[in-house]
């Protein structure tokens, strides 16, 4: 008999789900806080020793956030719904429900909604944030690191441009003036040269940055004969540009690519043997929404299935965070060896659908009783 009417069961699966939602959204941003924070130490470097703006370090680093998204959605998903589920047991609105009648499909509707909302979240994440914004970091990286770091230029500090271009400055006026100029200037090797000028100013020029020195010399060693040869000059001009010319050319990574080309990458510009790498990402990005499903039946299963505990039971709900733990080393493991052997690609798609389905009909499927059928009479038995 159904004691539930149609709206009280819209009542419930509303009270379920704006719960499961807020736990949602709450354990996600502050655990992707967490790991950006931990995470941004790494460039503290940059605003150190580069100078860098805190708006520009929050930027850069802001970037990395959605990938950490994406990352951590499924298993939030799966803390919030064990979490709420075994909430609710414990303080017996499980049992009232269940008394009432409710199936475990009837409880399980509200996180079968947010776990397709995970889902289409990750779907988006994994094929169009995430590659975007790491590419922008890589790039804006990029840029800090071979270009822009040429206009921060410190006091008393050897800056290296390049591998084989390095500038000191002993001291910066307020208006930009530099004072005290050493350059080493390797990039051609017979014609090493270091220059030194009273002063200089850095400006944009039309290829990058621009150093433009007053009152200085050029030294440069004839490699063929030893002799110091000293230019002096009133003005010179070095294209600092020009000294990172050897690393403007930034390769992009199998992260960064979006899934048409990792499913079908430039022979003329990926060799073979990096091709299952790319066919693994690709795998990873298409099959790691589906751990949602995963992760959340498996949740539902710990705390819905099994003999009915009025007062709730803790071993399912910890053999659960085990086997989730569990599946997440497994699929690092798989990822790794699958990029080595192509042959065991398949297996990424089985470790994301197939504890979900295992969970899934263990919660929902036909209930066999093992003694039911060791009690029913054979054919054949008088």
């Amino acid at each position: 008999m159904r004691v539930f009417r149609r709206p009280l069961l819209r009542r419930l699966d509303r009270y379920l789900f704006r719960q499961l939602l807020a736990g949602l959204i709450i354990s996600t941003g502050g655990l992707a806080a967490l790991i950006w924070l931990t995470q941004s130490l790494r460039f503290l470097d940059l605003v150190i020793d580069r100078g860098l703006s805190l708006g520009v370090f929050l930027g850069l680093t802001g970037l990395l956030i959605p990938s950490f998204v994406a990352v951590i959605l499924p298993i939030t998903t799966f803390i919030v719904i064990l979490f709420l589920y075994q909430r609710l047991a414990a303080d017996r609105e499980l049992t009232a429900l269940r008394a009432a009648g409710c199936s475990p499909f009837t409880l399980a509707r509200p996180a079968f909604a947010l776990a397709s909302l995970s889902f289409l979240a990750c779907i988006w994440l994994n094929l169009v944030v995430v590659p975007a914004s790491i590419s922008a970091f890589r790039q804006y990286q990029f840029e800090i690191r071979n270009r822009i770091a040429a206009f921060l230029l410190q006091e008393g500090v050897f800056t290296p441009i390049s591998n084989n271009f390095t500038v000191y400055v002993r001291k910066r006026d307020l208006n930009g003036t530099l004072h005290g100029i050493l350059v080493d200037d390797a990039r051609d090797p017979n014609n090493q040269a270091t220059i030194l000028a009273e002063t200089g100013r850095i400006a944009d020029g039309p290829r990058g940055p621009e150093v433009m020195l007053f009152n200085g010399s050029r030294q440069v060693i004839d490699p063929r004969t030893g002799r110091l040869n000293v230019l002096t000059f009133a003005e010179n001009t070095i294209d600092l540009a020009s000294a990172t010319r050897s690393s403007q050319q930034r390769f992009r990574d199998a992260s960064e690519l979006p899934l048409g080309q990792l499913l079908h990458p430039n022979p003329a510009t990926v060799s073979r043997r990096d091709m299952p790498k790319f066919r693994v990402e690709a795998y990873r990005r298409l099959s790691s929404p589906f751990t949602v499903f995963s992760f959340a039946l498996i949740g539902l299963y710990a705390v819905l299935a099994g003999s009915f505990r009025r007062h709730g039971g803790f071993l399912r709900p910890i053999g659960a965070i085990g086997a989730v733990t569990a599946l997440l080393a497994v699929g690092l493991a798989i990822a790794d060896l699958a990029s080595r052997h192509p042959s065991l690609m398949p297996l990424i798609w089985v470790h994301a659908i197939l504890p979900g389905v295992i969970a899934g009909w263990l919660l929902l499927g036909p209930k066999i009783s093992i003694a039911a059928i060791l009690r029913s009479p054979r054919v054949g038995t008088p």
